[in-house]
């Protein structure tokens, strides 16, 4: 009675927290630049983010780590700004947690800023969408290509996981590396980074998203002023490549004994606005955490690992959901990957229990209640789910969740997590 009455508190604040608070302003200027404004005024401060919609999905092996190394190259400064004149203007107008990535759908330039200096963002920006400088370019390319090496050359789980991608997907650009390989790194010019530059940093190819203390009223006009008069740019040509259903199981070993040892199981799902990716959503909460089915079985009862988790891991045009076990050093993997494969076989034969499903579902909406309270993560996931379709799927996940029923978990289980699906990694000693 108690966990039942602890549920529908959680769905009550929920529905109240989305009623009352979550409303996001959409704006498209003529130019094509969409702006995302989500108004919070819970702490004097914003969240300010410039997701561009370039990323390794829009490169060809010969050139795999341009858009990486463009994102270095755009703290060089500009025509107007020096090199980490950037950087010095935010950071002295009170900016924290200034930084930039790039992943294989999006390149994005963020700051947290005090609510009266949101207007210096829209400046420094503007001036950096169109009159960038590619200073420096050889010394940044080196930089890049010494991160490439700290990060997948030399640790053991670098070049594991970057060929079990590879394995994953077999024509989907997907599977090249956002920060390139070493020969398309090192080959890597001025030219193209430049020309890439021009044609794609635009305002049809960019989300700009505020959230935080500000008013939407008085910061649209603003926006207008700074980006309007931008010329639209060039929008990427569709991808029209398919993955092709795989034709059976694939493993990967590698020996190495600086190692942790681990296992891994990766599944190709649904793209992100499929309903069994919600399906999947529920059996990651049932698998996952100290509290999940992998955990209990592996390190509480068997006692062959240090963790266990499970990651549904929605995508434009195609997800995933893995299983990830880092195993104790003396454990057997073969007994480690049948428990993994005997507990996703009891997805597929039995249904969820009815408490276990609600758990699931608790979790996700006090997680996201939880999430709502950060500005920063607020801001980032509205641009990301608006670059797969909509940013409504972000507000709107986890009510979605509560949409299924059991025997969805269960057919998509059925459907998904199977051998001839699978691609399955060891990363074990010699």
């Amino acid at each position: 009675m108690r966990f039942t009455t602890y549920y529908f508190i959680i769905l009550f604040l929920f529905s109240l927290a989305f009623s009352q608070d979550i409303k996001v302003r959409k704006e498209v200027l003529q130019n094509g630049l969409t702006v995302l404004l989500y108004e919070n005024k819970q702490a004097p401060t914003v969240a300010c983010r410039l997701f561009y919609v370039t990323g390794s999905v829009h490169e060809n092996p010969p050139n795999a780590g341009l858009a990486h190394l463009l994102e270095h190259l755009l703290f060089k400064g500009t025509h107007k700004l020096k090199p980490d004149e950037l950087w010095s203007a935010y950071q002295e107008a009170g900016g924290t947690d200034l930084n930039a990535f790039t992943s294989d759908l999006m390149t994005a330039y963020f700051v947290n800023l005090p609510r009266n200096k949101v207007e210096l963002f829209l400046w420094l920006e503007a001036d950096r969408m169109q009159n960038a400088v590619m200073r420096e370019f050889y010394s940044e390319r080196d930089v890049v290509m010494e991160e490439r090496r700290m990060r997948y050359d030399d640790p053991p789980r670098g070049r594991y996981r970057e060929t079990l991608r590879t394995m994953l997907y077999e024509a989907y650009p997907y599977r090249i590396p956002t920060i390139g390989w070493p020969s398309s790194i090192a080959n890597l010019t001025q030219e193209q980074a430049e020309e890439h530059y021009k044609n794609y940093y635009k305002p049809r190819n960019a989300i700009l998203v505020f959230a935080g203390d500000f008013s939407a009223d008085s910061l649209l006009p603003k926006i207008e002023q700074y980006f309007g008069k931008i010329p639209a740019g060039e929008a990427f040509p569709e991808i029209h490549l398919r993955e092709p259903e795989q034709a059976g199981e694939k493993r990967l070993i590698v020996r190495r004994n600086d190692a942790t040892p681990s296992i891994d199981i990766i599944f190709k799902t649904p793209k992100v606005e499929d309903s069994a990716v919600y399906a999947l959503d529920i059996a990651e909460g049932v698998l996952n955490g100290r509290s999940g089915r992998l955990y209990k079985r592996l390190v509480e009862e068997e006692k062959l690992a240090t963790s266990a988790s499970a990651s549904n891991s929605p995508n434009k045009a195609i997800s995933t959901f893995s299983v990830s076990v880092s195993l104790r050093p003396e454990a057997s993997p073969e007994k480690a990957e049948a428990i993994v494969w005997e507990e996703l076989e009891k997805l597929k034969k039995e249904l969820v229990n009815e408490r276990e499903f609600q758990k699931v579902l608790n979790n996700a909406y006090a997680s996201q209640l939880r999430g709502l309270t950060d500005m920063a993560g607020v801001a980032t996931n509205l641009a990301w789910y608006e670059m797969f379709g909509s940013y409504t799927l972000y507000l709107n996940w986890a009510k979605s969740l509560e949409t299924v029923k059991r025997e969805a978990v269960q057919n998509a289980a059925s459907r998904y997590f199977t051998r001839s699906n699978a691609v399955v990694g060891w990363l074990v000693g010699n």
